[in-house]
């Protein structure tokens, strides 16, 4: 798997972190090994700029993905072919303040939505409630098997 991670915020990530769950969540997608992401971290002018450009809504959001080869998740017998998966774009000083409100640290927050925005990539969405049901389990169980798997390493 081709993960690169791209920081051009101004706030410290761990960048280690983030790419062990990347390649975590992929793995547990059945993500073809020879997929490549590409994960941004910018600041909220730049993450503004994206959300009115993209998405037309104003301020800074936390996360943006934007699909390539509109993969889908794969099987552990036949996973998605290789390809593009796409670019996430994420913004650590929303994240930041939204890891106070949640009640956990930022690098958790920036991992939930690392998964989320891989999901996304996936061509999973939220839009209507049977749809957030499916994402965010699915999201709940990556997220929890990955904390299980780092704390036995």
């Amino acid at each position: 798997m081709t993960i690169e991670i791209n920081n051009e915020s101004s706030i410290p990530v761990d960048e280690s972190a983030i790419l062990r769950l990347a390649t975590f969540a992929l793995d547990q997608m059945h993500v073809h090994p020879e997929a490549e992401l590409a994960i941004v971290l910018v600041d909220e002018a730049a993450m503004e700029q994206l959300h009115v450009q993209w998405m037309d809504e104003p301020g800074p959001t936390d996360v943006l993905s934007f699909p390539m080869d509109e993969l889908r998740p794969g099987t552990e017998d036949e996973p998605t072919p290789p390809g593009l998966l796409g670019d996430i774009v994420l913004c650590p000083q929303v994240a930041s303040a939204q890891a106070v409100t949640a009640g956990h640290s930022a690098l958790d927050e920036m991992q939930l939505l690392t998964t989320h925005g891989i999901l996304h990539l996936l061509g999973f969405d939220h839009a209507e409630p049977d749809e957030k049901a499916e994402m965010f389990g699915i999201q709940g169980e990556i997220l929890a098997a990955f904390v299980a798997a780092e704390s036995q390493a």
